[in-house]
């Protein structure tokens, strides 16, 4: 529960407005209760304008707050509810969909510094974490104790957990382990006026009340300020680590393959698909032989006791589509063909200016998706590399393009695939999230009744508008304008 009395609500700020306060009394309040965690180096305003989507805010932010405390957090929200004055929280700023960007007149809160892992406990298998943490230097210490955090973005290297936690992360390891939602426990709040709130428990059952918790995941910074996190943790996975590769004449008989395995009932850690342009393109900036053509890949790795016995399933049913498949139980060369997967991101860079989109689909249409992908690329005459999980159906799309702007007929080809999508029975991200670049598709999924539910449900958490403001939720009448 909040541990101090809101403030009384006071009107609501326009998306885009700057602070009715002067931006010089905004800086100075910070400056007075900050010190130095407050900067407006030209360097820090123009890093804070961007994330890794392509997309930038137009204008600088008001400044910089590098937050090292709860209390630094606490500070800038009250600051900033004084003064109506909106506020962007940032982290590693990694994001995919524009979702931390700040602009003009905005305060960027940088929750970077906040790295403590308060406690580990290996008897709940449970860990109390800061959010600025990068996910492998938590897993990294959490080895010591036998334990592992399960979300496993490919930006692991680089991406915070609280991040992971704004967004609804997922990764690799998706399919049998579950995304982040499945794996947090409870969170930690400040709210819009300051005030600090605990949600969720420490335990693994918990339905007092409404799950809060539940609400916050996958929230983009609208709701509220992570400040700290309960992440529930499983122990190492025991026995053998088999890793298979498999080469098909096609992406849509690849993905027809990893709908088998769906089906066959065997639970593969790691099933990740790359169609031939985005292959070569990691191929390339590897250093690596360039598949033949038209040829995708498959990789799938299997773990625990029965991690040989299921790779071999999986081998028997990959074999009768596959033109070729390789099978290794050492745990090194496993992570040497898995490197090929995580290069996908420079690869794509290798390739010109890259919108890099996230839809799912159910996964029994993944061979669906894949056929809509290229009607996209003929009837749009753009290039659209994917890669997907295809364990849980979740497919990254990348239009390619030249230039620092994303042209009007990228807009319009990324229109048709998102439809397409959610026609399949999918959504329109499967772990990116909304941010700035998705917004205008929102409705269109949600209806209209739920996407108004929604609104109303930010705007009992953030009455002034203040958090993120143009993020998720658009206003209706910019929902026809492209991002």
């Amino acid at each position: 529960m909040s541990d101090d009395t809101p403030s009384a609500p006071r009107r609501r700020v326009d998306a885009s407005s700057a602070s009715t306060a002067g931006s010089a009394d905004v800086l100075g309040a910070l400056r007075g209760a900050l010190g130095d965690r407050v900067t407006t180096d030209p360097d820090a305003l123009e890093a804070a304008r961007r994330d890794r989507s392509g997309h930038a805010a137009a204008e600088r932010p008001l400044a910089v707050v590098r937050a090292a405390s709860i209390d630094d957090v606490r500070a800038t929200m009250r600051i900033a509810s004084e003064t109506t004055t909106p506020v962007v929280t940032q982290g590693a700023l990694t994001g995919l969909a524009g979702a931390a960007n700040a602009g003009g007149g905005e305060i960027a809160l940088s929750v970077a510094d906040m790295t403590r892992i308060l406690d580990v406990s290996p008897d709940d298998q449970l860990a109390v974490v800061e959010p600025g943490i990068l996910n492998a230097a938590l897993n990294e210490h959490l080895a010591t104790h036998g334990l592992w955090w399960a979300p496993d973005p490919a930006s692991r290297e680089i991406s915070t957990v609280g991040g992971n936690i704004a967004t609804g992360a997922g990764g690799l390891l998706c399919a049998k382990y579950g995304v982040t939602r499945d794996a947090v426990l409870g969170v930690d709040v400040v709210l819009a006026d300051g005030s600090l709130v605990r949600m969720g428990h420490r335990s693994v059952k918990g339905v007092t009340g409404l799950d809060l918790t539940s609400l916050m995941i996958g929230s983009e910074g609208t709701l509220g300020v992570i400040v700290g996190a309960t992440l529930k943790l499983r122990r190492t996975v025991p026995g053998d680590v088999c890793t298979l590769t498999a080469m098909f004449p096609s992406v849509r008989e690849a993905a027809a393959a990893s709908s088998a395995v769906t089906a066959s009932g065997v639970e593969p850690a790691i099933m990740e698909l790359m169609d031939h342009a985005s292959l070569s393109a990691a191929c390339g900036v590897l250093g690596l032989d360039a598949p033949t053509s038209g040829a995708s890949q498959l990789t799938i790795q299997t773990d625990g006791p029965a991690a040989t016995a299921e790779a071999e399933s999986i081998a028997d049913i990959l074999r009768r589509r596959a033109s070729e498949v390789r099978v290794t139980r050492d745990r090194a060369e496993g992570e040497e063909l898995l490197r090929i997967r995580r290069a996908m991101h420079p690869g794509m860079a290798s390739l010109g200016t890259t919108l890099i989109e996230d839809v799912s689909v159910p996964r029994s249409r993944m061979a669906e998706m894949f056929d809509e992908i290229a009607r996209v690329e003929r009837d749009h005459g753009v290039r659209i590399p994917t890669v997907a999980h295809a364990g849980d159906g979740n497919l990254h799309p990348n239009f390619i393009f030249d230039g620092e702007e994303v042209p009007p007929g990228i807009w319009e080809a990324a229109d048709d695939l998102f439809r397409a999508a959610i026609r399949l029975g999918g959504t329109l991200t499967g772990e990116h999230g909304i941010g700035v670049l998705k917004s205008r598709w929102l409705a269109d999924e949600l209806g209209e009744k739920q996407w108004q539910l929604q609104r109303d449900i930010k705007n009992v958490f953030d009455p002034q508008g203040l958090l993120n403001p143009g993020k998720v939720f658009a206003p209706r009448d910019e929902l026809l304008q492209h991002p």
